[in-house]
Parts: C-alpha cells; sequence; structure tokens
C-alpha cells in the first residue's frame, strides 16, 4: 500500500495544516504590530479559558456540527453540497412554524416536533437541486448556490409580510410559547445540582448534534444505504454495474444533507433566539464546507473540527475585544488562513507526507 496510514492521513496531516495557518497568521498579526503569542493567548482564554467561554464555544461548534455532517454525507457521494446556508434558513423556517403551531406544554414535547419540521423543510429544500442534478444533469454547486439566495429572499419575504409581529417593524416572528424553549447548559447542569451560568447559549441541541454525528456514522458504515452511497461516490460506473441506482443515491444523499443542514436551526432558531430572524444561519452553512474538509468527511472529524472553528469564532470575539487593532476583518483573515490551509492547500501537506512514508516503507523493505 502506498499510502499513508489512516492515522496520519486524519491526524497528523490535519494538524500540520493548522500549525501552518496559526503560523501564517502571526505573521499577520505581526505586520499590523501587535504580538501574536499575545493575540493567540487571548483567544484561548476567550474561547477555552472558563465554563462560559465553553459554553459560547460549544454553541458555534453545534452549528458546524450539523452543517459540517451535511457537506460530508453528501461528500461521500461525490457531491458537493454549497446549499447547506440556504437549507438552514428554510430549516429555521420550518421549525419556527412547529413551535409556533401549537401552544406547547412541554419542551419534551416541543423538541421532537420542531426537530421534524427543520429536518423536512431543509431537505425539502435540498430535494430540488437532487432531483435536477439527477434528472436533468444539472450541476449541484450551481444549483445548491442559487438556491442560497432564494432562500433569504424568501425568509425576508416571509419576515416582512407574513409571519411578522402585526405592527412590529422588527422583521421577526412573536417569541416561541414558553413549553417551546429548550433547555440550556444552565438548565440541564441544575438537573444534576451542578452551578452554571445562564449567559453561554448552548442548549440541549449540542446533545443532539452528538446524536446527529452518531448517527451519520452509522448510516454511512454500518447500513446498506450508506455502503451504495460510499460506492456510488468512488465510482458510478461501477455502481451502477452493481445495480445501484444514481437518482436514488442523489437523492437519498442530498435529502439526508439538506436535513442535517436544517437542524442547525433547532440550535439557533429553537434553543438561543427562541422566535426567527432573517440571518440565524450567519454564515455557518459556508463554514460547515471547510469543517467537512478538515474532518475528512469523517463524523468524528467533523466534530473535532467544528470544535476548532467554535473556539476561532469566540475567540476571536475576544480577540477583537482586548486587541483594538485586530479588527474584525483581521478575524476573518484568520479563520479564511486556515480554511485555506486545512481545505486548498492540503496536498502541500499531504502530497510531501505521502512520499515520506513511501520512503520510509520502502526503505524498510529494503533491510528486511
Amino acid at each position: 500500500m502506498d499510502r499513508m496510514p489512516r492515522w496520519a492521513d486524519i491526524v497528523l496531516v490535519p494538524l500540520i495544516n493548522l500549525v501552518l495557518a496559526f503560523f501564517v497568521s502571526g505573521l499577520v498579526v505581526l505586520s499590523i504590530g501587535e504580538n501574536p503569542v499575545e493575540a493567540m493567548q487571548i483567544m484561548l482564554r476567550g474561547s477555552v479559558g472558563s465554563a462560559t467561554a465553553w459554553g459560547y464555544t460549544l454553541f458555534h461548534a453545534t452549528n458546524f456540527i450539523f452543517t459540517g455532517l451535511a457537506v460530508a454525507v453528501a461528500f461521500h457521494a461525490r457531491m458537493f453540497n454549497i446549499g447547506g446556508e440556504g437549507q438552514a434558513l428554510v430549516g429555521g423556517l420550518g421549525a419556527a412554524l412547529v413551535a409556533l403551531s401549537v401552544p406547547w406544554p412541554h419542551w419534551a414535547l416541543a423538541l421532537p416536533a420542531t426537530i421534524l419540521g427543520a429536518a423536512l423543510f431543509g431537505a425539502a429544500w435540498a430535494a430540488i437541486p437532487a432531483w435536477l442534478q439527477a434528472r436533468r444533469g444539472s450541476h449541484i454547486v450551481i444549483t445548491t448556490i442559487m438556491f442560497n439566495f432564494i432562500a433569504a429572499a424568501l425568509l425576508v419575504y416571509l419576515l416582512v409580510n407574513v409571519i411578522k409581529v402585526p405592527g412590529s417593524m422588527a422583521p421577526e416572528t412573536a417569541r416561541f410559547p414558553e413549553g417551546a424553549h429548550l433547555p440550556s447548559a444552565h438548565d440541564m447542569l441544575g438537573w444534576i445540582g451542578i452551578p452554571y451560568s445562564k449567559s453561554p447559549p448552548v442548549n440541549i441541541s449540542f446533545l443532539l448534534a452528538i446524536l446527529a454525528s452518531v448517527g451519520v456514522w452509522a448510516l454511512i458504515w454500518r447500513t446498506r444505504l450508506g455502503f451504495a452511497i460510499r460506492a456510488f461516490g468512488h465510482s458510478e460506473p461501477a455502481a451502477v454495474y452493481a445495480g445501484i441506482s444514481p437518482t436514488r443515491i442523489i437523492m437519498a444523499a442530498m435529502l439526508i444533507s439538506g436535513g442535517l443542514a436544517g437542524l442547525m436551526a433547532v440550535n439557533t432558531v429553537v434553543g438561543e433566539g427562541e422566535r426567527l430572524v432573517i440571518d440565524h444561519v450567519q454564515g455557518a452553512g459556508f463554514v460547515g464546507i471547510a469543517v467537512a474538509l478538515m474532518g475528512r468527511s469523517h463524523p468524528f472529524g467533523v466534530f473535532l473540527a467544528a470544535v476548532l472553528f467554535g473556539m476561532l469564532y469566540q475567540g476571536g470575539v475576544e480577540l477583537q475585544f482586548e486587541m483594538p487593532a485586530v479588527s474584525r476583518e483581521m478575524i476573518l483573515v484568520i479563520q479564511a488562513l486556515v480554511i485555506l490551509f486545512t481545505g486548498a492547500l492540503d496536498n502541500m501537506v499531504r502530497i510531501p507526507m505521502e512520499n515520506l512514508f513511501l520512503g520510509l516503507r520502502r526503505r524498510r523493505k529494503g533491510k528486511a
């Protein structure tokens, strides 16, 4: 076998890419006259330096887990779902309509209902580009990007003209019934007697994200559908020869992908906002692409990458506050460098590492 070991592919290469990204980020911070070591310390302290910081980090990570899993499932079928942003927006609409439709007596009843609403609306929004790809040959990248803009325009129209609170100028729905409010980390830890701050918005959706990760792992590696998705992704002609329907796989993979992206709304719309606003996604659909790339489309890797990006987002907020010379745009540059090195420039590290392991293996065989 000429490829590098599995552990090197999953752990070593992303770690080297990450170190390179942070090194270049340090040079960028140094170029504006600030201390990169101090900047790194501020980001770490702001993202994982306290229980409250962890709460905000895990809230952001929850969004990225859902969108990263959505992209990962489509990747396994060799499809690039760029529509996570729009699918999450429409998923928020589904969750909000369900939450507002009934005076829910308890969150234990509202949670599965809003999960179903968010997943169904997200899957339905992904179904149209999937059908166009399967039956008309339209490229999934183009159609899903276009549907992001359609979803944003649709949500603005509905929030301004249809489901806005009568007499209000704010483009948002009414607050959800008390029984639809999900338990936060403060509530859940309070059940077992552990005091925790009320401020971090992390809620029970984080546990849902973990369950979704396990579910995607079981789907892809422990079911016939998952095997068919991977077979189709590796070679469509071979899959067709084996009796696998391309239309069925494209539709199934994209419906699951869209449903996972829609589930992000359970965290932001039902868990945090407790109402639907215009932009509850805030770019998490696009970050999910980087998360899936860095996590090698494996649910465990996606989880770790999502936590890392959660740290970057939360740490970036603290850095901007404590080091004013580092602007919001500079934070975006740092995040973009991580995406660049872990995604577009991945082969810059991967190919030399593969050659290194290949050389070591040949040397070992020569000695034997």
